[in-house]
């Protein structure tokens, strides 16, 4: 298949992983944050016309997932959103397709809300970066409908993967 007529899922991905936080490192190999960077780039460009991304030049994306502590979790949060807490995920997204962001994860967040929503950590994990993957798309929730698709979305790359729903009732694992 020649490069100009692959689907969006089969775009070359250059993806960096950065741990600045090393308190999960063993337990989020490469292999799996690239399963699940993947399945979320499945997803495509929310704004994108249909087939649009079909007939683009592809060129790489180009991610990177950096697991941050509460520290610099929190001085991101207030540099970019005037927040002073740290949250669980950031997003900077620069281009939407080809995708390149950077994800910042904020380990201590993820590992607290994981305990408190009696969470598997692994899945809550594969949760905000999936929904970072999306924001970098360009996808959003700051109506009610674009909530309630970007989370469809979400339920369905994660359910490849045997994770059920985060937003299921009952449930409280919301990604901010």
């Amino acid at each position: 298949m020649s490069a100009s007529a692959r689907q969006p899922s089969q775009a070359a991905l250059r993806l960096s992983v950065q741990f600045a936080d090393t308190s999960h490192r063993t337990l989020l190999p490469r292999a799996l944050l690239l399963r699940w960077v993947r399945a979320a780039l499945r997803v495509g460009p929310e704004l994108a016309e249909p087939g649009a991304a079909l007939h683009r030049p592809v060129e790489p994306h180009q991610i990177t997932l950096r697991f941050v502590d509460a520290q610099e979790g929190r001085a991101l949060n207030q540099a970019y959103r005037g927040k002073e807490n740290a949250t669980n995920v950031l997003t900077f997204d620069y281009s939407h397709w080809p995708v390149q962001a950077d994800v910042a994860l904020c380990s201590p967040v993820v590992e607290r809300e994981a305990l408190a929503q009696h969470k598997p950590l692994l899945a809550h994990y594969a949760h905000l970066i999936v929904h970072g993957m999306l924001h970098a798309q360009g996808w959003d929730h700051q109506t009610e409908r674009e909530a309630q698709e970007m989370e469809r979305r979400e339920v369905a790359v994660l359910q490849r993967f045997g994770i059920s729903d985060p937003y299921a009732q009952g449930s409280d694992m919301r990604a901010g």
